[in-house]
């Protein structure tokens, strides 16, 4: 289920970084995941490298407070060569990385541009935190915030800058709804209020294809920034 709302944010002057290396060649574009843990961070970064990797040159940076969880999970799925995925280990509550303190995630960006490059994408998953969870746009271009519907159907109605701001909300494991009691009617009415003319998709990665609306997303993206 998608509501295809047009984002205020499309276009190529959406950007935050400077979309230049210091070499004067464009550098990659960086799209944030953020979101509670548990929500499918991973597993959605996981489909879109499948989904993208035929047709686009990309890479990973994914975030966790003291291990290489996630980056390990992405590496036994063998969704990217390995060197084509970077782990950064925060210390810290994950905001500290991707909103306050970005260095170590901007060096394992600037790093892997200069090791597997010229890069077209590069995937920047957030360590799981709450519903604050926001990245700096001198890190990220772009922001998708994942929530599933486990968490409640109230979630999107509670708001919180990463269901409000992020420029693509998704919702996902809707095919949980059934069995946690959770109105997907509800979850995205409430959404949409939240959310104005930013746009919503309502995901199951257990459903054939279920990445295809985040990937199509992902695409117009990487279109306007290479335009």
């Amino acid at each position: 289920m998608h509501l295809d709302h047009a984002s205020p944010h499309d276009g190529p002057g959406a950007v935050g970084a400077d979309a230049l290396r210091p070499d004067g060649v464009r550098r990659a574009l960086r799209i944030g995941l953020g979101g509670p843990v548990g929500s499918g961070k991973t597993a959605t970064v996981a489909a879109l490298c499948r989904a993208l990797r035929d047709e686009a040159s990309l890479a990973v940076v994914t975030n966790d407070i003291y291990t290489r969880e996630d980056a390990e999970f992405l590496l036994r799925a063998a969704v990217l060569p390995p060197e084509r995925i970077a782990a950064v280990e925060t210390g810290a509550c994950p905001h500290t990385a991707i909103r306050d303190d970005i260095s170590a995630n901007l060096e394992a960006v600037e790093d892997l541009e200069d090791e597997v490059g010229p890069l077209d994408l590069i995937l920047v998953e957030s360590g799981g935190d709450n519903l604050t969870a926001t990245f700096s746009r001198g890190l990220v271009d772009a922001q998708i915030f994942v929530i599933d519907v486990a968490g409640g159907d109230d979630i999107p109605r509670k708001g919180g800058p990463g269901v409000t701001t992020a420029d693509l909300l998704v919702v996902n494991k809707t095919d949980l709804a059934p069995y946690v009691g959770s109105d997907l009617t509800r979850m995205a009415a409430d959404a949409r209020a939240q959310r104005g003319r930013l746009p919503v998709v309502l995901q199951s990665l257990r459903e054939e294809d279920g990445i295809r609306d985040v990937a199509d997303w992902v695409r117009s993206r990487l279109a306007a920034w290479t335009a």
